[in-house]
């Protein structure tokens, strides 16, 4: 079994980072915090032009094949980003989506965002800006009929809305699932990488005692554990790519258990963040505010810690 990527998924990887470094990210995440989703969605179809949906169908025309590794890769960089928008429900959908489907083709090309209500939190992220609404109803997929007023989240660039069930829609809904799973954990594992490296940086600069902050013992020690938490979460994220993909090496328990590494890894790495910022880390106008936050609202998105270890335990590919 191969874990690490080749020059190909790297190059594009890379090529993502440049594309969302050149687009303002973080301007971004917080107009659409404010309502303004124009350069969000402007960000999303430049995403699309580089083929980045496209990953997510399988050997079907307009798709150049499965690749749920390649994926993970591009979300570690949507979430050091803090990239907004239900990126991961659209992705999602489209790969289970048939290759019949009236939505496909809006999908592919980035001109519509999609989407779909994780079942075991029943919210639908960004509904009243996605163009298609759906939500899984126990093995299978309907479209959705959002209820009331958009809910802002501890996150305040996503927004909740409860939705019910209404057509059935022909669609692979495990798919769907261990996808949005996957692909979860992979921002996640980003914005806790993202907020090892400001937190690292900023720890030389701070000065306590007339020395930086980073050359006291304790310090380094949150530092170092975030990092071996972090770097012992990105094995098991590609073991869930593979098990995604269906490779016959891979253990179906892999994904659930490379959730709950990149969640908690992401978490610790909030944690010691906020520890070495200070006050700092609670400002709003601080651009790594926005990764925190997005690492608490995804911690229990398409899988809380305790779904994924009673999954693991139970020997099931997805968590309940």
């Amino acid at each position: 079994m191969r874990f690490l990527p080749d020059q190909d998924h790297r190059s594009y990887a890379a090529t993502v980072r440049r594309l969302l470094a050149d687009a303002d990210h973080h301007k971004a995440a917080r107009a659409w915090a404010a309502g303004d989703y124009a350069p969000g969605r402007a960000l999303w179809r430049s995403l699309a032009d580089t083929g980045l949906p496209a990953l997510a169908v399988p050997e079907q025309p307009g798709g150049p094949g499965w690749y749920p590794a390649e994926l993970a890769s591009a979300f570690m960089e949507l979430g050091r980003a803090g990239a907004p928008g239900p990126l991961v429900e659209t992705v999602a959908l489209a790969a289970g989506l048939g290759p019949a489907s009236p939505w496909l083709a809006g999908l592919l090309a980035g001109d519509q965002l999609a989407t779909v209500a994780d079942p075991g939190a029943g919210y639908a992220v960004d509904a009243h800006v996605a163009e298609a609404a759906f939500v899984l109803v126990g093995e299978g997929l309907a479209t959705a009929d959002p209820l009331g007023a958009p809910l802002r989240s501890v996150d305040p660039s996503r927004h909740l809305m409860r939705c019910v069930p209404g057509e059935a829609v022909p669609a692979d809904a495990r798919r769907i699932r261990a996808l949005a799973t996957l692909l979860t954990a992979a921002q996640l594992l980003g914005a806790g990488q993202a907020l090892l490296e400001v937190s690292v940086s900023y720890a030389g600069e701070r000065r306590q005692f007339g020395r930086p902050v980073g050359s006291f013992q304790a310090v380094k020690h949150q530092l170092a554990s975030a990092a071996v938490a972090l770097e012992f979460a990105r094995p098991l994220l590609y073991g869930g790519a593979l098990a995604v993909r269906g490779d016959a090496a891979a253990d179906p328990r892999d994904l659930p258990a490379a959730k709950a590494a990149c969640a908690d890894a992401a978490y610790q790495a909030a944690r010691t963040a906020l520890q070495v910022h200070g006050a700092l880390g609670y400002t709003d106008e601080y651009d790594p505010t926005l990764l925190l936050r997005k690492v608490r609202a995804l911690y229990t998105a398409w899988g809380t810690r305790a779904a994924c270890h009673a999954a693991v335990l139970a020997g099931d590919p997805l968590p309940r």
